[in-house]
């Protein structure tokens, strides 16, 4: 069957087009042809686990099935914060592509951006040595991006002067050498705060965001670790 799909904004920038029509098999659901186009336009992959879906003007749930003649659209990440202030928080299971991510929140005044990643370690030196095979990441995903925004906010009551913030957390089975999370802020100046507004986030989200990550060893030995832990800390500081 035949529909007809719409991109808008930076999804539109990615895909390269404003419009196609797309031929795809009978009884597709929504999830479906957001695989196809992942498939079909590369650059896409990244951004589509949070994309908004409408379908002939209604928004549409993954599960939802397509009919022939259907006009979709395809929206971008839905982001807090304002045009001058960019705010992005994202819990997915894409890899993380950190120059994508960082042209969502860089801004025409940006001269700056500090960006924290961090990564799956092969070997651990720190406590008992040991070698790790994989990591498994699990999220609480509403309440984890709930705490992201409040971690956003708790930067920006700090550091007026940062631009844009973006907080993404990758989930799933992760390799070694993967990053699993990015912390970045923009400012228009290396020297208002850039630095220190990024190693408060990944400082924070450690502690209030709900993430927790299995570790398991070349020998099959799992560690169950997480920082999260409920409580005072929750508390805006």
């Amino acid at each position: 069957m035949q529909i007809r799909v719409l991109y808008f904004a930076t999804l539109r920038d990615r895909a390269g087009v404003r419009e196609e029509s797309l031929s795809i098999p009978a009884e597709s659901t929504v999830s479906d042809l957001k695989q196809a186009l992942g498939e079909r336009h590369q650059s896409l992959g990244p951004a589509l686990d949070s994309v908004l879906v409408s379908v002939n003007r209604e928004y549409a749930f993954p599960g939802e099935q397509l009919a022939d003649g259907d006009e979709v659209a395809i929206f971008p990440p839905v982001s807090g914060g304002s045009e001058t202030q960019p705010t992005l928080f994202r819990i997915t299971e894409s890899p993380l592509d950190l120059n994508i991510l960082l042209d969502d929140i860089v801004l025409p005044s940006t001269g700056a951006a500090c960006v924290f990643t961090g990564m799956v370690r092969g070997r651990t030196e720190r406590g008992k040595p040991h070698d790790t095979d994989h990591l498994e990441y699990e999220a609480y995903t509403p309440m984890a991006e709930s705490k992201m925004r409040q971690v956003a906010d708790e930067i920006r009551e700090r550091w007026p002067s940062v631009e844009g913030i973006a907080i993404v957390q990758r989930i799933g089975h992760l390799e070694p050498g993967t990053p699993t999370v990015l912390i970045a802020c923009t400012a228009a100046h290396r020297d208002t705060g850039v630095f220190e507004a990024a190693r408060y986030g990944i400082d924070r989200l450690k502690q209030i965001v709900p993430i927790w990550k299995k570790e398991v060893s070349p020998e099959g030995e799992v560690w169950v670790e997480g920082d999260y832990i409920p409580g005072e800390q929750d508390k805006r500081r």
